[in-house]
């Protein structure tokens, strides 16, 4: 059938386009995530949402496909977190392997899922290497107290061409926004997302009331699911469409900042290793993250 009839509503410029419904968005990304497409409509749709940006609407049709096309991680009853890890780091260590292992500690099944999508990056994958940390297959099953590395293609080859357009024309489309918003096990699971700008934070949470998500919402380390170990963020949790702050910011000048390694994923996990095994203190902002997620999902 093809998607053009849609990039014609999508395409017109950010004030000619005309917004799609929740079904339709549904069958564009299922055409998408299928590959049923060819890569000029592909390269013509990612433009246009740039150009257009996404409704909550056309996020909650996107999600819908999604969630419809994944191959699950299977995580039975344990209490699960997932944490989407794509942006990596470039002035600060990533540390969302910290924070999943932190969790892992607590007796939370943690799905780590991403794929690098910047060569000047250093990715989460990157340092869960020197952590031990391996990537699993396809229908992944997840116990309690256990970190799951999940390649993105592992989980729907589609999704990951989607978001191999960026290495290509530079730039950021909905693939970038879907991955952060998705669940991608077969049972509950708490989504741990992160915007990087103001604007991201208003279509985050209008997308995760619209579709009834449980996640906690906060403006994360470069675009990572984690907290800034230097300051804390405001922390946002939505649950069956109602939300509530559960963090304030923190305001005011630093008083002290930690001692944090370079960019270096060598570095970064002979760090996480000295903070888990307790040679150095867990960052405060991590902590009180820690605190947060594990009121949500452990009763």
């Amino acid at each position: 059938m093809g998607i053009g009839h849609y990039i014609k509503d999508i395409g017109r410029g950010k004030d000619g386009a005309r917004a799609l419904g929740r079904a339709q968005a549904a069958d564009l990304m299922g055409q998408v995530l299928d590959q049923q497409v060819s890569d000029l409509e592909l390269g013509a749709f990612c433009i246009a949402m740039r150009i257009k940006g996404e409704t909550p609407e056309e996020m909650a049709g996107f999600l819908d496909a999604t969630h419809a096309r994944l191959v699950p991680v299977r995580n039975g009853q344990a209490p699960t977190v997932v944490l989407p890890s794509y942006n990596g780091a470039r002035k600060l260590p990533v540390l969302t392997p910290l924070l999943a292992l932190l969790l892992a500690r607590e007796g939370v099944a943690v799905v780590l899922h991403g794929m690098a999508t910047e060569d000047k990056r250093v990715s989460s994958q990157a340092v869960c290497a020197h952590l031990g940390i391996t990537p699993c297959g396809a229908s992944a099953h997840l116990k309690a107290g256990e970190v799951a590395m999940v390649p993105t293609g592992v989980l729907s080859a589609g999704l990951a061409q989607l978001l191999s357009v960026r290495r290509v024309v530079g730039l950021r489309n909905p693939g970038h926004s879907l991955v952060k918003l998705m669940n991608p096990c077969d049972g509950p699971a708490l989504v741990v997302s992160s915007y990087t700008h103001p604007e991201y934070l208003q279509s985050m949470s209008a997308s995760f009331a619209l579709t009834g998500q449980h996640a906690l919402l906060l403006r994360g380390t470069e675009g990572e699911s984690v907290a800034d170990a230097r300051r804390t963020p405001a922390m946002d949790v939505f649950k069956n469409g109602q939300t509530r702050r559960v963090q304030a910011p923190q305001e005011g000048p630093l008083v002290q900042v930690p001692d944090l390694p370079g960019t270096d994923a060598l570095a970064t996990a002979a760090y996480i290793q000295r903070v888990v095994h307790g040679e150095l203190p867990v960052p405060a902002p991590l902590a009180l993250q820690v605190q947060h997620i594990l009121h949500e999902v452990k009763p």
